[in-house]
């Protein structure tokens, strides 16, 4: 019998590449999806239309964090092997706009589940999806799965919260249950509101003579930037193991808001100096600093390491933003 995987937030970057990944090796996976979401124009949306996968070896159930009923129904009728929670309010800025909302749906949201994967009739093998906001401002770096959390901001609180009662679970209850600490992550699919993905956007828009200039917060600001499918195959070898452990996913290099710029730009051809300007709307009311991570256990015990360079992935991400507008078919 194939394994059977259940994904919350599946129609994420994540969770999209993470299907693309399960099915790939033959699982039945299943997937919760808010009713507000838009499968035909969604991340999965190719595979949805795909009569061969979606009802065969791809099945989407509606349910969300904030009502327990329906995702205890949907856990009861799936009973899954594995499970990979990558659900919740993911925009760390946009957190200190709507920070009791964010709390709701990424801690008490983790915590709801956790109850429910108690009560199930067989174990489940639980991925929870961490982040390098947890470290904040951390007084070592790099940063490794021992490194105290520091949190500075709501998003980052919250998953403080949530990541913490996953280790409880595991060690009170006996769960099968691991953090993955993932540092930032992007692709061609990662939202249209973080940063990456507007200076891509953007550059596209400048070259094709749709838009006129990019206006940014702080270029300084630096990252521990990852490509998501390195980090989704990550989350699968982590639960793999006989032990259940916490892991950091990261490349322990760092580039800053100015890098991306200067490679997007420079990708279509642009002197980014022409279309680039500073607006103090967008600096943040705190922001972390020296976010590295030390992804030495993940590549000792699971053998994992990124695939997919910086340099890499923000010219495909920029490209793919011509492909779309028809340019680059």
């Amino acid at each position: 019998m194939r394994p059977k995987a259940l994904i919350t937030g599946i129609t994420g970057q994540d969770g999209s590449y993470l299907t693309e990944w399960l099915l790939g090796r033959g699982y039945e996976v299943h997937g919760v999806v808010r009713r507000t979401s838009s499968l035909e124009r969604s991340r999965l949306s190719h595979l949805y239309v795909d009569a061969a996968v979606y009802g065969q070896s791809l099945h989407l159930h509606y349910a969300d964090l904030d009502d327990p009923t329906t995702l205890r129904r949907v856990l009861l009728r799936v009973v899954p092997d594995e499970l990979y929670h990558l659900a919740g309010q993911s925009h760390v800025g946009l957190s200190f706009d709507i920070p009791e909302s964010t709390c709701e749906m990424t801690a008490m949201g983790t915590l709801r589940l956790l109850e429910m994967v108690r009560d199930l009739p067989k174990p489940v093998r639980l991925f929870h999806a961490g982040s390098s906001e947890m470290f904040g401002r951390p007084a070592v770096s790099p940063q490794n799965e021992d490194t105290p959390f520091q949190p500075v901001s709501p998003y980052g609180a919250a998953k403080v919260f949530a990541t913490q009662m996953v280790r409880i679970y595991r060690e009170a209850h006996g769960l099968y249950a691991v953090n993955g600490i993932l540092y930032n992550h992007e692709s061609p699919r990662r939202g249209e509101n973080f940063v990456t993905r507007k200076i891509c956007r953007a550059a596209a828009a400048i070259h094709e003579g749709r838009q006129r200039e990019l206006s940014l917060g702080d270029t300084s600001a630096r990252r521990d930037w990852g490509d998501a499918r390195d980090y989704v195959r990550g989350m699968w070898l982590s639960l793999q193991q006989e032990v259940p452990r916490d892991y950091i996913f990261a490349s322990g290099v760092l580039h800053s808001v100015q890098d991306v710029v200067e490679i997007a730009f420079a990708s279509v051809g642009l002197k980014w100096q022409e279309h680039v300007r500073q607006d103090p709307r967008f600096l943040r009311p705190a922001e972390p600093t020296n976010l590295v991570g030390d992804a030495t256990r993940a590549n000792t015990l699971l053998g994992w390491k990124p695939e997919i360079g910086f340099e890499q992935l923000i010219t495909e991400m920029t490209r793919a933003e011509l492909t779309q507008d028809g340019l680059a078919a």
